[in-house]
């Protein structure tokens, strides 16, 4: 049975662009790929990194959607080693690498649902609306800059980057005088042009802030996450963890509502109708919101799943210990999920994507992205009504990331 599901799965040699993005689109590889299957082998590690002879690819929406929510089945734990993996697929407990101690995405439960539990009284609506005002200041103050700098400005680096990591630093309490540094460092840290060495240095030096931030906290705590989380839950939550926590929701939410409001100027300038949606009353701009983050979807694919045991998805056999990649841009891009997927239309029927992910590591910011976005979309197109791109299309690149971001966005208006 094993034998006859391998030769029905055949490993596919993907191509090295298969995974870069054409602007606010797939590249047309990924959708080739997708033409043998909505769950195909595929050969080589180079554009996934992790040390195997194959990895699968989930392309369609209802097998991505299964592998994200089946915790029972899968696990995100980070690369293991050939005998770890065998000690997790035969049930045994293996200690959390200490570089990822806190980091919840890639725990398991019980450790996840302890850690999480921790997290959600800070991501509850009445939390997100304390933080209106601050995020509409922040937004004020970088369209204000990039004013200033008018009437041609990189949107990007003015008002994008620095609105995405302000808000995350915010929420966290860090100061204001340390925040463009800090900002810095975490977007040094996920430039993957750089080398590992290079990161390496980086991410020491952002750990260091984050243990003496740690220590004011745990003597002083404020009305931030650190503190929210020291005062709750004092010595039940690790130095450690808190650092894993900060450091999992600054890389994974800096750069990704950075790169959505980047997308989204850039999805919606091609789309005046769409971007008139967003003065017509909050039910619209919610729409248009939602829309955006199905059709462009930053984070491509998520961390991978390893297989726990055997386990047969779409008719094919993943054994223990094989890795599963998930791509969520292909998932939100697919006629299972919507019609005409590849058409930005807000006026579409409500949808479950998995633009935040699904299962258990549902994003747990993904309410405060949300009311980033709308916030910052509404504001920039009030004060700048005549927004317009200021190169074509096509000089437009993006970061060499782990998320999807533009690298530069300039406009005029």
């Amino acid at each position: 049975m094993e034998h006859a599901i391998d030769e029905v799965a055949p490993a596919v040699e993907p191509t090295a662009n298969y995974m870069t993005r054409t602007h606010c689109d797939p590249h047309e590889d990924m959708f080739a790929l997708r033409e043998k299957g909505s769950l195909v082998r595929i050969l080589g590690d180079a554009p996934t990194q992790l040390g195997k002879g194959y990895v699968w690819q989930a392309l369609g929406y209802d097998v991505v959607r299964k592998i994200l929510g089946d915790h029972e089945n899968f696990t995100t734990r980070p690369r293991l080693t050939e005998a770890e993996a065998q000690r997790t697929t035969n049930g045994e407990d293996v200690p959390m690498a200490p570089h990822f101690v806190g980091q919840i995405s890639t725990y398991d439960p019980p450790e996840h649902t302890r850690l999480r539990r921790m997290l959600t009284p800070e991501f509850t609506v009445r939390r997100i609306r304390r933080l209106e005002p601050a995020i509409q200041e922040l937004i004020d103050d970088h369209l204000d800059e990039m004013e200033a700098e008018g009437p041609h400005a990189d949107l990007q680096g003015l008002f994008a980057d620095p609105v995405g990591g302000g808000v995350l630093c915010e929420l966290l309490g860090i100061p204001r005088d340390d925040r463009a540094e800090f900002i810095r460092r975490i977007r040094r840290n996920v430039d993957i042009s750089r080398g590992f060495k290079a990161r390496a240095a980086d991410s020491a030096a952002f750990n260091r802030y984050l243990d003496s931030l740690i220590t004011r906290q745990r003597k002083d705590p404020d009305e931030g996450f650190i503190g929210m989380l020291v005062r709750e839950h004092g010595e039940n939550v690790t130095d450690e963890e808190l650092k894993g926590l900060c450091t999992a929701l600054l890389l994974g939410g800096v750069e990704t509502v950075a790169g959505m409001i980047g997308f989204g100027v850039l999805a919606l300038l091609d789309e005046p109708e769409q971007k008139d949606l967003v003065f017509e009353g909050p039910e619209n701009v919610d729409r248009v919101v939602a829309e955006l983050l199905r059709y462009l979807s930053p984070v491509q694919q998520p961390n991978p799943r390893m297989a726990i045991r055997d386990v047969v998805v779409d008719g094919k056999l993943i054994k223990a210990g094989d890795y599963v990649l998930c791509s969520i841009l292909m998932a939100n891009r697919d006629e299972a999920l919507t019609p005409n997927p590849n058409v930005l239309d807000a006026k579409r029927a409500s949808v479950s994507d998995v633009a935040f992910g699904h299962g258990i590591h549902y994003c747990v910011g993904a309410a405060v992205a949300r009311t980033v976005l709308r916030m910052a979309y509404r504001t920039l197109w009030r004060r700048f009504p005549g927004l317009a791109l200021a190169v074509p299309v096509e000089e437009v690149k993006l970061r060499n990331a782990f998320i999807d971001c533009p690298d530069r966005l300039p406009v005029t208006w």
